[in-house]
């Protein structure tokens, strides 16, 4: 059997790495619809094609064979970044102009006293140690300026610094100045990293983003390096993340360089620098109706949201944090998974249709709403009225009652805006899509579903969003999939919803955003759509982190390692992941090129974990079954044996789900759906012959 460990990993210390007006008398809102029979079947709005596919597999349900692309390329090529970000530039030869000094220090040395308080890792006793190695190089004394190639450098000054060959000058900040003890000048160097020199550089990324080629990162890293190895000075200055962008333009034109953000190669973090960090939320707040006590609340869209397993578990924990987060939006394709998630959660508008026609509606909703609602706002609240209108009808002409719903193109229909239309004298039966053009004679009708709409919420805009969460589908690089792009992966259609949720977020602007996907997305052309989704965070002016983390460490009885990666505007708080709780069974690995970004602890830590969840944990209080069992609903039949069964047997109430808001939730403290696959009679033989054992299948 596997042994039970916990996930741990190497320390980082030194890591290479958005007055009612009076209603007049109004004529029957009349359009043209699609010539047919009147008393046809109703054409319902056609469902689009559900997209019923398996899990993508975990590592340990892959072939054997099957090619593991982060254990050769993907390690050396980590490698090599690292020791490109914080090793020692190489030392070149300097063409030393007639009259010119080598480089030297200038001025008295800092006093012993003062230099010992200030670097005190250089002056503790112990041998010599090279500037390679990874402790630091010991200093017989320090100073505050030195002269390279006639030019004065102090500490602070920002400066390019050799790189190797073929390799773009490194920049740094310079910390230290000091005499080692081998009788070497050296000077310390915290670095600037450019966009190419992080995690998001080595991907050929498709043209739907640009990085400001002036815009760099200030990190934590720093090493020691000859001081001839100092090239020129360069003006850097720090700009707010949050500045107008006219003020901003203005400001960078006037520098070589700038930096608004953070860069730590532990969990690929790009945050604010930690004295822009505040403590706002950006969440507003209520007064709860019970107790006066104030209630944060927040709204969320679910995208790709299958039945809404993650944003339930995002609303859940919000809860516990005192955080009311509501679903306010979800979409998925597969139309089973919608009708489930609406069944769970009455009050969230659920939409069955394509993201990338969810963001052109998105779009043309704002138009609607700018021309029904806000260009008019004293007109939002305006009744229709009609008036009876005894002019004969034309052919294939047909009384609007009432707009019912809208959409953007869909299985059947073209692109462009559609409503689903009530007729009047004919039941639902006969309601049918029809498109904007062919409502052109109803301009009361639209206006007064956009304005309903715009009340309802029906529809986020930008600035509306709290958060979105979702998991894009990435059926192109599964290990299922034997024709995988591996040279451009956003050049196969099945990727493309990366993209399409990149750019949701980049028209919704939300405060928060977290994207979760199989670690394929790391693994398969070395982190390719990895790469890509961090990037363009980062381009869209975004805090990002990157973190893997394991099921099994949080309580669930599976390994199931995944990939989360989160967003907050500039004026937000990055979230930082959850530490494990658990032991694990280990089962696979992670990408080597990523293994910074593993939820774990440091190896140097000691943390009392929870014993790991096993199968018998989770289900040995479910009832036996036959091979048919018909009941949707049925009882326990016997008490919790465990934690985990007594938690999965909480009320939505005790959970603090309110999506049902103060309503009993149907079927609360049953178990559902504890039906088996119905077996053909001969494939149930053929299992009954199985012995019950370990292994035994």
């Amino acid at each position: 059997a596997p042994e039970e460990a916990t996930v741990t990993k190497r320390p980082r210390k030194g890591t290479t790495s958005g007055k009612k007006k009076p209603a007049g008398k109004k004529k029957q809102q009349k359009a043209t619809k699609a010539p047919r029979e009147k008393k046809a079947k109703a054409e319902e709005r056609p469902a689009p094609e559900d997209e019923v596919c398996a899990e993508e597999p975990d590592e340990e349900e892959l072939a054997l064979g099957e090619e593991d692309e982060s254990s050769a390329s993907g390690e050396q090529e980590g490698q090599a970044a690292a020791k490109r970000r914080v090793a020692q530039p190489s030392k070149k030869a300097r063409n030393v102009a007639a009259g010119d000094k080598e480089p030297e220090f200038l001025g008295e040395p800092v006093p012993a006293d003062e230099a010992r308080a200030k670097w005190p890792q250089r002056y503790q006793r112990g041998a010599p140690k090279r500037p390679e190695d990874e402790e630091d190089m010991k200093a017989r004394v320090h100073y505050r300026s030195a002269m390279v190639d006639g030019v004065v450098y102090a500490l602070g000054d920002d400066v390019y610094v050799m790189a190797g060959e073929n390799e773009a000058d490194y920049i740094g900040r310079i910390t230290e100045f000091f005499e080692g003890v081998d009788k070497t000048s050296y000077f310390t160097c915290r670095w600037y990293f450019r966009p190419e020199d992080t995690v998001i550089s080595r991907a050929k990324f498709v043209n739907d983003h640009t990085h400001d080629p002036k815009r760099v990162f200030l990190s934590e890293e720093k090493n020691d390096n000859p001081l001839d190895c100092i090239i020129s000075k360069v003006k850097i200055i720090h700009v707010d993340p949050n500045m107008d962008p006219a003020a901003k333009a203005k400001l960078v034109a006037r520098t070589d360089l700038y930096y608004d953000m953070s860069y730590t190669v532990a969990y690929s973090t790009f945050a604010n620098i930690p004295s822009d960090t505040t403590e706002n939320s950006g969440i507003s707040t209520d007064a709860d109706s019970e107790n006066g006590a104030p209630v944060k609340t927040a709204s969320l869209l679910d995208l790709y949201s299958g039945c809404g397993g993650m944003s339930t578990g995002l609303c859940l924990g919000s809860a516990l944090a005192g955080l009311k987060l509501e679903t306010k939006w979800a979409v998925d394709l597969n139309s089973f998974a919608c009708k489930s998630l609406k069944y769970n959660h009455p009050k969230t508008e659920v939409r069955n249709e394509k993201a990338e026609d969810f963001l052109a509606l998105l779009k043309e909703w704002a138009i609607l709403c700018d021309k029904y609602v806000h260009s008019n706002d004293s007109d939002v609240a305006e009744p229709v009225e009609e008036e009876e209108d005894d002019e004969p009808l034309g052919k294939d002409e047909f009384v609007v009652e009432k707009l019912l719903e809208i959409c953007y193109g869909g299985t059947g229909r073209k692109n462009g805006i559609h409503f689903k239309v009530q007729w009047k004298g004919y039941g639902p039966e006969e309601d049918t899509w029809e498109p904007i053009e062919n409502l052109s004679d109803c301009p009361l009708k639209i206006k007064e579903f956009v304005q309903e709409g715009y009340r309802r919420n029906i529809l986020p805009q930008p600035g509306q969003v709290d958060v979105i969460c979702g998991g894009p589908p990435c059926q192109g690089i599964s290990g299922f999939n034997r024709f995988r792009n591996r040279d451009n992966p956003l050049e196969d259609e099945k990727n493309q919803q990366m993209v399409t949720y990149m750019d949701i977020v980049s028209y919704l602007q939300p405060k928060f955003v977290l994207m979760e996907n199989v670690v394929d997305i790391l693994k398969f052309a070395d982190g390719y759509l990895g790469r890509y989704a961090l990037s363009r965070l980062v381009s869209l002016n975004y805090q990002a982190r990157l973190g893997m983390m394991v099921a099994g460490c949080y309580g669930l009885p599976q390994f199931r390692m995944r990939v989360f990666l989160w967003g907050a505007l500039p004026t937000m708080v990055l979230p930082k992941y959850p530490l494990p709780t658990h032991d694990v069974v280990v089962r696979g690995g992670a990408p080597n090129a990523f293994s910074q970004s593993i939820v774990a602890y440091d190896e140097t830590q000691r943390p009392t974990l929870k014993k790991a969840l096993l199968l018998g944990d989770a289900i040995s209080d479910l009832p036996k079954v036959d091979n048919y069992q018909p009941h949707e609903v049925i009882e326990y039949g016997g008490q919790p044996k465990t934690d985990f069964q007594r938690y999965i047997r909480l009320s939505r109430k005790d959970m603090l789900d309110y999506s049902f808001g103060d309503a009993t939730c149907p079927e609360e403290g049953k178990l559902l759906d504890h039906q088996p696959l119905r077996l053909n009679q001969d494939d149930y033989d053929r299992v009954q012959q199985i012995p019950i054992k370990k292994v035994g299948d």
